[in-house]
This record gives structure tokens, C-alpha cells and sequence, in this order.
């Protein structure tokens, strides 16, 4: 098993006497660098017809917002009520969805507005978000990949997420890129591309070194934050309480 590999496996106790297929392995090339809300706790984060849309944790300061990429501006924002932790969201048509961590309470609002059309319920806790076209793809903290029905938010099937047979925990933002679903594992500094069909990690996106280069709000402030502009094939990624966000390129390693 080559070093790279072997830190992460160490990290995560996912060591295996008989390794698997080695995934590939990634740094980054930063392109452009803008403006982010330092006081925000990022949970999930999406780019839409040129803005961000983002949500926010903390019990109190939870919310949905639109923003501006180039400035950060706040264009139009949604507050939770003070009892929910805000975590993952999700565009989907005309509808945003926004989980939260442990009152298993999802919240649909109008993308347009932000007004609330509805709620379902989420037996996990929510942690990320995202969309494959036709399911919503949810993490809750452990190693399974939960994919639902976004009319009823009623399952449709899991998979267990394993690096060389075993299980990756700790999955949190997501973001469905080109028929791979990529996740933050919360308190690293990496990303991991994920087979939807097997639950198999494909690659690993390192990306340490990356916050050295912002302003960190406070010691909470760990990577997360995934943001793909389809269009343009730009990859965005952030921290929660990261004074930047970054327009990042893949290197291979």
C-alpha cells in the first residue's frame, strides 16, 4: 500500500490485510479565490444559474442563502427557527431542500423566493445532500448513502461507502459530479469520489494545505463544501467558517 493511501487508512482505522484495487489519488491546483462568509458554518452548498446557494448550521444562526460568487453578497436568505441545526441542501426543479442535523425534519422552500411549501420526514439524522437526476442522495454520519424519492422523501435503496472493502464513516457534504458522488469526511482534509451503483470509493482528492490559505473563524472550521458549476466545469470548495472559497483544478498525484 503506497504512504498516501496508508494516511488515510490510518486516519480512519481502514487499514486491510489485502488491499483492493487502490483508488486514485489527487491534490489540487487553486484557480481563482473568493469571498466567504467567515461567520457562516457551511453545511451544504450548491451552484445554481450563476449564484450560490447555501446552508448554514449552528442552532440560532441556521439559514438558507443565496449569495453573489464574486463578493459574497447575501442576495436572499432564509432563517430556521432556533430549536433546528441547519445541514445539507439540494436543488431540485424549482424546490430547495434543506436537512437538519438531528430534529429529522427536512424543509422545502420555492427556489425563487425561499418560501416554505413544505416539510418531510428524515428517520436519520441529515447530514449532505445532493442529486442524481432522479434521487436525492442522502449522508447521515455514518458510512451509508441513503438515495430517496424526492416527492415523499421515501427510500428507494442505500450503499454502504467502502475504501478497499471497508467502511468510510464520517461522510458529510455532497455533491453529485459527472456520475460520481463526492463527500467531505468531516475533520479531514479530504474528499472522496464515490461509485453510486457499489458504494465504492474510486478516488481520493487531497486537499491539505488549503486552509492554510484562508482566515479560520473559529476551531470548528474544517473543510466543507462542495460546490460543481456544470456548465462551466468549475469545482468550488469552502470551510465552515472559512473566510474564502476556492475555484480549485485536480492534479493527479
Amino acid at each position: 500500500m503506497r504512504p498516501f493511501l496508508l494516511v488515510f487508512c490510518f486516519a480512519f482505522s481502514l487499514c486491510v490485510a489485502n488491499a483492493q484495487i487502490e483508488p486514485s489519488r489527487y491534490g489540487f491546483r487553486v484557480v481563482n479565490v473568493y469571498p466567504h462568509n467567515m461567520s457562516s458554518f457551511t453545511q451544504g452548498l450548491v451552484f445554481h444559474e450563476g449564484f450560490l446557494y447555501e446552508g448554514t448550521g449552528k442552532r440560532g444562526v441556521s439559514k438558507l442563502s443565496k449569495v453573489s460568487l464574486e463578493d459574497a453578497r447575501e442576495i436572499m436568505s432564509k432563517p430556521l427557527g432556533r430549536r433546528y441545526f441547519g445541514e445539507g441542501i439540494q436543488i431540485v426543479g424549482e424546490k430547495i431542500y434543506q436537512l437538519t442535523w438531528q430534529s429529522h425534519m427536512v424543509f422545502v422552500y420555492d427556489k425563487n423566493d425561499f418560501a416554505q411549501l413544505g416539510t418531510h420526514y428524515n428517520p436519520t439524522e441529515g447530514w449532505g445532500l445532493a442529486f442524481d437526476g432522479e434521487h436525492l442522495i442522502l449522508s447521515d454520519g455514518s458510512a451509508r448513502l441513503q438515495f430517496l424519492n424526492p416527492e415523499d422523501f421515501s427510500p428507494v435503496r442505500s450503499v454502504e461507502v467502502t475504501l478497499q472493502g471497508s467502511p468510510v464513516n464520517n461522510l458529510n457534504e455532497l455533491e453529485y459530479i459527472n456520475g460520481e458522488v463526492w463527500a467531505n469526511v468531516w475533520q479531514t482534509d479530504f474528499i472522496v469520489r464515490i461509485d453510486p451503483a457499489t458504494g465504492a470509493i474510486n478516488s481520493l482528492v487531497d486537499l491539505t494545505g488549503l486552509s492554510d490559505r484562508t482566515e479560520l473563524g473559529s476551531n470548528e472550521a474544517v473543510l466543507n463544501g462542495i460546490a460543481w458549476d456544470a456548465e462551466s466545469e468549475r469545482l468550488f470548495v469552502t470551510g465552515k467558517h472559512w473566510a474564502h472559497l476556492f475555484e480549485i483544478e485536480l492534479v493527479a498525484l
